[in-house]
């Protein structure tokens, strides 16, 4: 792969900086003002890689979204068995600190643009089924390999756990608390114990 041009770093430095601006305020609490005095750079600049404020909204999510799965995933694949792949990522939700400031960027993307914004709730329906497609994978190798019991439905079950996480963490702002994280972590961990395969 050839080295990135100086015109893709610029660009990549903006998505980064921007990120962390449009994840804190929400889009439309945020103005092109604001990722120039973040990114240090004119609107001349910004328009230079930027068509509009919306196309580097949407990649500042994208951007913002991959970091937050790539936190939350470290390690999965190193670790046997579906039962323990899944209290890792819920783990890694409960205690890890966002690696972008503002919280979880699909809770902050989804509830903005539900009404407001087409594309970019798109992005986060994107996302999300991006998230329910990792768990409902590791659940139906559980099954397959006889770990979970087969009665479990995979999607249901990858949509209470996300559900839940999120809650929690919506809960846990409000609260400016991790009791509530805390107390999601300890029903998860209960749920899985109960869809184990009791072993021979």
């Amino acid at each position: 792969m050839p080295p990135e041009t100086k015109g893709q770093r610029t660009r990549s430095r903006i998505v980064e900086q921007a990120a962390a601006v449009f994840n804190q305020r929400g889009y439309e609490g945020t103005s092109m003002q604001d990722v120039m005095d973040a990114t240090g750079l004119k609107k001349g600049g910004l328009y230079r890689h930027f068509s509009s404020k919306e196309q580097l909204a949407g990649e500042a999510f994208r951007y913002a979204w991959t970091e937050a799965m790539a936190g939350r995933t470290r390690d999965l694949d190193a670790i046997p068995g579906a039962l323990p792949r899944l209290r890792h990522m819920i783990e890694r939700f409960v205690t890890m600190r966002g690696p972008v400031p503002g919280g979880c960027p699909l809770m902050n993307m989804a509830i903005e643009a539900d009404d407001g914004n087409p594309a970019l709730r798109a992005l986060a329906h994107e996302a999300l089924r991006e998230w329910q497609g990792r768990i409902v994978a590791i659940v139906r190798d559980g099954i397959a390999a006889k770990e979970i019991a087969r009665s479990v439905n995979p999607r249901r079950l990858a949509n209470r756990i996300i559900a839940t996480l999120e809650g929690a963490l919506m809960i846990s702002r409000l609260e400016r608390s991790r009791e509530a994280l805390a107390d999601a972590q300890d029903n998860l961990s209960a749920e899985l114990d109960a869809i184990a395969t009791p072993r021979q």
